[in-house]
């Protein structure tokens, strides 16, 4: 599945190769050449994530991510540093700032593609493109087909990525508030309720293989999925 990618780098001819190479292995890209304008597009689209460098003019690839992982709407987004730097000091200290990852200049792109991959799988596993298994609910993001005990269910695209989801976050507690944006998008304007008939729907599809019982409502706080 295709991750967003914001890629914020001054340097426009490595910016332009970072885009490039994150495009031919499929990713949508997102290009800043400052942490100002980086946090313009963030306010208009919510990256899964970030590539950031260093030294940037103005704010401080440091400081940007400090800002990033203190604010409640974007401290959930996976942050790569990228940085000439490569003393350990300097290692430590970008990792301290809440950055999942640092990759030193120059680097190549398929490390840079490898360690995005890694960094998807472990903090946003429902971007890759790896099947989910939960009690027998088996889901293939490549080919779109989810079955129950060998089974196939039916679902329609909404429900398929919001049992995406779940599946790749099971026994969390996601509020209806975080189900829109990690689901429907930041940027799609629906009302809460419309989750809950996403849920419903998604039940029903589930009840003919008897799965339909993971899928938890936790009164007060939102949905889970549960492993059994």
């Amino acid at each position: 599945m295709p991750a967003t990618v914001l890629v914020v780098e001054d340097e426009p001819a490595i910016q332009e190769l970072i885009a490039f190479n994150l495009r031919q292995a499929g990713h949508i890209v997102l290009a800043a050449p400052s942490a100002e304008s980086a946090q313009h597009l963030i306010k208009e689209t919510l990256p899964d994530l970030i590539l950031l460098d260093w030294m940037l003019p103005g704010m401080s690839g440091i400081d940007f991510a400090k800002k990033l992982k203190n604010d409640g709407y974007t401290k959930a987004i996976p942050v790569i540093m990228l940085t000439a730097r490569g003393e350990e000091q300097d290692k430590v200290k970008g990792l301290e700032t809440g950055a999942d990852d640092y990759v030193t200049k120059p680097f190549s792109p398929r490390e840079l593609n490898a360690r995005i991959k890694a960094v998807l799988r472990r903090r946003a596993p429902q971007m890759t493109d790896e099947m989910v298994d939960v009690a027998g609910l088996a889901l293939d993001p490549v080919t779109h087909r989810v079955t129950g005990n060998g089974a196939p269910v039916e679902l329609g695209p909404t429900e398929f990525r919001l049992l995406h989801f779940l599946m790749t976050h099971p026994e969390r507690v996601h509020s209806r508030t975080q189900l829109l944006d990690h689901v429907w998008g930041n940027q799609v304007f629906v009302e809460e309720r419309t989750v809950d008939v996403h849920i419903r729907r998604l039940r029903r599809a589930l009840e003919p293989t008897r799965h339909d019982a993971l899928v938890q409502t936790v009164r007060g706080a939102g949905y889970r999925l549960s492993q059994r």
